[in-house]
């Protein structure tokens, strides 16, 4: 049975922008090899989608996957009865019940708190001085570990993250990511002890209240951290330069011929802040004629799926109005993001409007500067009001 076709990438250039590379990959094949990652990826849209459910083929379960080695075998590691399992118990943290009657309120607190701070000045950062600290004040009340400053928490995401999608090996890297879940660790022993308060829905709370182990609390908090911090930030910032650079869209929300929620996931759709999730083959599987054998590496890639001309009428343009409910943002299977009513809550009800609304007059104040294939977003984005 023939292999998937080879496509080599600068993994350098990949990572200040993927996507001219996965449009060709759309191109030459369903299935390419990608020697850099030792990877075989998966970039269209409908094929992510179908293979995703597979999991008894496209297994999460890595023991030796970079995810696990740094951070535990947390529920994204998991499948079947096991991930169900660890899904329930998170769920009265994550329900969208907990997020409007629970969490809304909290999260428009700290809003307001830091932009009471920025009216201070006349320009900033979007991302380190906005969407970083409200996404780690949001995160730290979920996940339960208030004792972490708003910059520890954005540290240790960035880098886990940093260490998952460390392909090349940098060990450097390697350590950074250790050093972040050490830390980790401290906060959740530095917590106060379980003490069944029913009122106490963070993650910490609920997962010792389920009676996991002390294990599976540590690596599902480690999981929380690493995509509920540079995710919101990352579409905060983003979403806002979107309509910045589009004004005659953000003149469609404020005039509500379009709403705030409309524009994140239209963000979410065009630069996925999660580009990629790792699968390795369980069993041997045949797709559109190429064989994957046991221990394959597979990427699922949600960036290149949420861009596939085959299913998107302008796959490369930031278009609230056009029809993206195909995309795949938050996955397309049982490994669905827990988070996404929070992500939806943070961002949508709260971050878009009240910052529009305070500083009505914001634009962009230089040139934004984005990174990142498994996980993407800005890195600078200058504003002044």
């Amino acid at each position: 049975m023939p292999e998937a076709p080879v496509y080599d990438i600068d993994p350098a250039a990949f990572w200040q922008n993927p996507y001219p590379d996965l449009a060709k990959m759309r191109d030459l094949a369903p299935l390419v090899y990608v020697p850099q990652m030792d990877a075989t990826l998966i970039t269209r849209r409908d094929d992510i989608f179908a293979q995703e459910k597979k999991i008894e083929v496209f297994s999460s379960e890595q023991p030796g996957g970079l995810m696990t080695q740094l951070m535990g075998q947390n529920m994204m590691r998991r499948d079947g009865a096991d991930h169900m399992d660890e899904r329930r118990a998170i769920f009265p943290t994550v329900s969208p019940k907990t997020v409007q009657r629970h969490w809304l309120a909290q999260f428009r607190t700290a809003a307001q708190e830091i932009l009471e701070q920025l009216a201070m000045t006349e320009s900033c950062d979007l991302v380190q001085d906005y969407a970083l600290p409200l996404s780690a004040e949001a995160l730290k009340l979920v996940t339960g570990l208030t004792n972490m400053s708003a910059i520890e928490m954005d540290r240790v995401s960035q880098g886990m993250i940093d260490g998952c999608a460390n392909y090349t090996g940098d060990a450097a890297v390697e350590a950074r990511c250790h050093d972040c879940t050490a830390s980790i660790d401290r906060h959740i022993d530095g917590c106060p002890p379980h003490t069944g308060d029913a009122e106490d829905l963070s993650l910490l709370a609920i997962q010792r209240r389920a009676g996991l182990s002390d294990a599976q609390v540590r690596a599902n908090i480690k999981l929380a951290i690493s995509g509920g911090q540079n995710e919101p930030r990352d579409a905060i910032a983003g979403t806002v330069w979107a309509l910045l650079m589009h004004p005659e869209q953000l003149m469609d929300v404020k005039a509500g011929r379009a709403d705030w929620l409309q524009a994140f996931e239209e963000y979410a759709r065009w630069i996925s802040p999660i580009g990629m999730s790792p699968r390795q083959i369980a069993q041997p599987y045949e797709l559109h004629g190429v064989t994957l054998n046991v221990g394959d590496r597979v990427f699922l890639m949600f960036g290149s799926g949420n861009r596939d001309e085959r299913i998107f009428t302008q796959p490369d343009v930031f278009n609230l109005h056009q029809d993206n409910r195909a995309a795949i943002s938050f996955g397309a299977g049982p490994h669905f993001c827990a988070g996404a009513w929070i992500s939806k809550a943070l961002i949508a009800e709260v971050a878009l409007p009240m910052l529009f609304e305070r500083f009505p007059k914001i634009e962009l104040a230089g040139e934004a500067r984005f990174g990142g294939w498994a996980f993407r977003g800005p890195l600078q984005v200058p504003v002044r009001w």
